[in-house]
């Protein structure tokens, strides 16, 4: 849906801090996980674009499985289990500061995109720090492009995590990266194997991170 209306990359990922956020303080049915996509979708896009989307368009997208009252009813509810706290760190402004920390090339920061959206819709990535699951995505981005091997001393600087914190989460990256031509949800993967995003899901995982390589 993200990439149907061309929105910025920043809305997909306040969408997902949102609907993470609002599942953690709220029980929620199977049928109204849809709704509440749409709907967080709706209050990201009216923080971040120029442009929203009319309610009417996301009704249709989601094959008119909700009315126009549902939609509104649902934002309301959103915003008051969020205490209307929308100004929040996302894992998007952390990527582009360790990208340019990291002082890296167009090619590292579309795999390192590739990789965190990967995580978007892992639930085992949310005991994860934000601002670990970027430095991470961007580090194993290096890896997968040959252009490191190490957790060095400058990814310890800017991110203040050792090479043993970011193991696990590290390997879980490279783990879905493997699985992600073949995964129930391919998004992703079809986003990032197009010429638009310089076709990053086509890298060849980096299996060497797979081992207790520290």
């Amino acid at each position: 849906v993200h990439y149907k209306f061309e929105l910025m990359e920043k809305t997909l990922y306040l969408t997902m801090n949102l609907i993470d956020r609002f599942l953690t303080v709220q029980s929620v049915i199977r049928k109204k996980l849809q709704l509440i996509g749409i709907t967080t979708l709706l209050l990201a896009c009216k923080y971040e674009e120029v442009c929203v989307p009319a309610v009417e368009d996301l009704i249709l997208i989601s094959d008119r499985a909700y009315a126009r009252k549902e939609v509104l009813e649902m934002e309301k509810l959103i915003v008051n289990a969020l205490q209307f706290n929308m100004t929040i760190p996302i894992t998007y402004v952390f990527m582009w500061w360790f990208l340019k920390a990291s002082h890296t090339d167009k090619k590292v920061e579309l795999v390192s995109f590739f990789l965190i959206e990967l995580c978007l819709v892992e639930y085992e990535m949310l005991r994860f720090p934000l601002s670990m699951l970027a430095v991470v995505a961007v580090f194993t981005a290096q890896c997968t492009l040959g252009m490191s091997r190490e957790w060095n001393v400058t990814c310890e600087k800017h991110s203040s995590y050792d090479k043993n914190q970011i193991l696990e989460c590290s390997k879980l990256m490279v783990s879905f990266h493997q699985k992600a031509a073949v995964e129930k949800l391919t998004g992703g993967y079809r986003k990032y194997n197009t010429s638009k995003y310089g076709n990053a899901a086509r890298c060849e995982p980096v299996s060497f991170l797979l081992e207790a390589w520290f």
